[in-house]
């Protein structure tokens, strides 16, 4: 690890909990150089949904090289972006009665929430635009900017202005509607709040300690911006591709989003990024909004394939069912330690167990990773264990990682009771 501690930047975060060098990586399972297999519960942070190197999709990559594919094409049209642009629309949009034009931009998620943002202040030409506490959104200046966690921003003395956050939903406690306050400010001239632009939310807030927004609030919040001519954007970065169960996250809502942002999961492992918006608002010039590496061909054929996941319901069947093998086996790991007054929440694949215990969260997950089993922390003070498997993971391996979870706590929580006798003692 010396060559990473002496020359890599010291940003770097996720070496630092997961200190071992990987070499292979197939499916759910991570190998080191040493041989040791640890089962992802990270998964790239939602980027490997159909696994570490699918083989269909790696096959297609391969033979498409083979064959002298495009690589890099900036935006210009290649025989990869038109069998993308194609599984999109007729696999994925047209079965939801989705009618979207696609943008792609910079690859990564920070990349399309900007152009996001940009889109809605120029169409609308207001320039505030709402988004929610505990929401993440990326860590560039227009993103930054819509993100929550103080962590990200007070380094970066970005201007806060042009930005309002509001209550997520269940953010005030379960009795309490927070857009009754979006409402109420939208309806006072004295209220402070600009007319916005555009709304920005994720609907399962996976940074911010996997908040699940529910149907009904998401079906208000639309008709509040209907209503009142604001945009509402969808950032489906990471829980979409199919992490929810559905392949977009809103579907359960009957939500239509009037801008939607994908990355991570959809590249297949590879960068890629774009925003699907309503055809009356795509008013860019051309060439308004540019970059390099927008439209990523390698990821399109890994993105091709993988829609082909979705041309019947066995994924989607499959996540549900493995979600539900999930909230059941955590609530009973919350009903064995009652002492850590721990909260069971989620949705499809992707569920949390925040434990309140300062610190504790941290010990877990670094035992697990002794263990055999990655697994990432979330929420404002990483209080939260985020369960992020693959969606691809079969039921054996997801219920070993989730008693791996189990069983450090158990040894964490007994050693803790063994040092508070002994200082009693003493």
């Amino acid at each position: 690890m010396r060559i990473f501690e002496n020359y890599e930047s010291r940003v770097r975060g996720y070496i630092r909990a997961f200190p071992v060098i990987f070499e292979k990586a197939y499916g759910s399972i991570l190998t080191d150089t040493m041989g040791k297999e640890y089962i992802d519960f990270f998964a790239g942070a939602g980027t490997l949904n159909y696994g570490h190197n699918n083989e269909s999709a790696s096959n297609a990559m391969i033979e498409y090289l083979k064959g002298q594919g495009v690589v890099h094409g900036l935006d210009m049209a290649t025989k990869a972006k038109e069998r993308f642009l194609e599984s999109l629309v007729y696999g994925i949009l047209e079965p939801r009665n989705l009618q979207y034009k696609v943008q792609f931009t910079g690859p990564t998620g920070t990349n399309a929430v900007e152009s996001a943002l940009k889109l809605a202040r120029m169409v609308k030409g207001r320039s505030n635009v709402v988004a929610f506490t505990n929401g993440y959104h990326g860590l560039s200046m227009g993103s930054l900017g819509v993100t929550g966690n103080t962590f990200y921003r007070d380094e970066a003395h970005i201007s806060r202005s042009n930005v309002s956050f509001l209550p997520f939903d269940g953010y005030m406690g379960p009795d309490i509607n927070t857009l009754d306050l979006f409402r109420k400010l939208l309806n006072d001239n004295s209220s402070g709040l600009d007319l916005p632009a555009a709304v920005i939310l994720e609907t399962i807030q996976a940074e911010g300690g996997v908040n699940v927004a529910r149907p009904e609030w998401l079906a208000e919040l639309a008709e509040i911006c209907h209503e009142w001519d604001i945009l509402l954007i969808v950032d489906d970065i990471q829980v979409g591709n199919g992490r929810s169960g559905d392949y977009f996250s809103f579907e359960e809502s009957g939500i239509k989003p009037d801008l939607v942002t994908l990355s991570k999961a959809i590249g297949g492992g590879l960068p890629l990024a774009l925003m699907l918006m309503r055809p009356d608002l795509d008013q860019w010039k051309p060439g308004e909004h540019t970059g390099t590496f927008r439209g990523n061909n390698l990821a399109f054929v890994a993105a091709t394939e993988n829609f082909k996941h979705w041309e019947n319901n066995d994924l989607s069947d499959a996540v549900k069912y493995k979600g539900g093998v999930m909230k059941e086996e955590l609530e009973k790991i919350a009903a064995k330690y009652p002492e850590l007054e721990a909260n069971v929440r989620g949705r499809g694949m992707i569920w949390g167990l925040e434990v309140p215990e300062k610190g504790l969260t941290s010990e877990v997950s670094s035992l697990c990773f002794e263990k055999g089993l990655v697994i990432e922390l979330a929420g404002a003070d990483d209080q939260v264990l985020k369960f992020l498997p693959p969606l691809i993971i079969d039921e054996e391996t997801l219920r070993k990682g989730i008693a791996i979870v189990d069983e450090a706590i158990g040894e964490i929580l007994d050693h803790k009771e063994e040092r508070m006798k002994g200082e009693f003692v003493c």
